[in-house]
């Protein structure tokens, strides 16, 4: 039976040793893998970009363990309201938005209250 011949799915290089070889270098075995993924690496980087951005706005603009502030100062310094890592929901059913650590809360008249979650030890 003669044996087919196998070629790197990067470079098209013929393929020697084992039989479930797909590339011929660690460079291709890379190359491939990092063109294929890159698209839903682009979109991961940009998201956590965003919410390191975020987080490091909410963190700069509250010192204390809660402060006040406007939507549009956040806004002018680049915060991004669609992205936050999780939500909290009080009893009262009030929601707050969290980046990582620190949350916000909209108020009426455009405030947004500040906080930053307590730590559970």
């Amino acid at each position: 039976m003669p044996s087919v011949q196998r070629t790197c799915l990067e470079c098209d290089e013929k393929l020697l040793g084992r039989a479930d070889k797909k590339f011929c270098s660690d460079q291709c075995r890379n190359a491939y893998n990092n063109r294929n993924n890159s698209d839903a690496n682009n979109l991961v980087r940009n998201i956590n970009n965003a919410l390191r951005k975020n987080r490091r706005i909410l963190v700069e603009a509250c010192p204390e363990e809660k402060t006040k502030t406007t939507r549009d100062r956040l806004l002018q310094k680049g915060f991004s309201f669609k992205y936050f890592t999780n939500t909290y929901e009080t009893k009262a059913g009030i929601v707050y938005h969290f980046c990582y650590e620190m949350g916000y809360l909209p108020l009426d008249n455009d405030e947004v209250l500040i906080v930053k979650r307590e730590k559970k030890e």
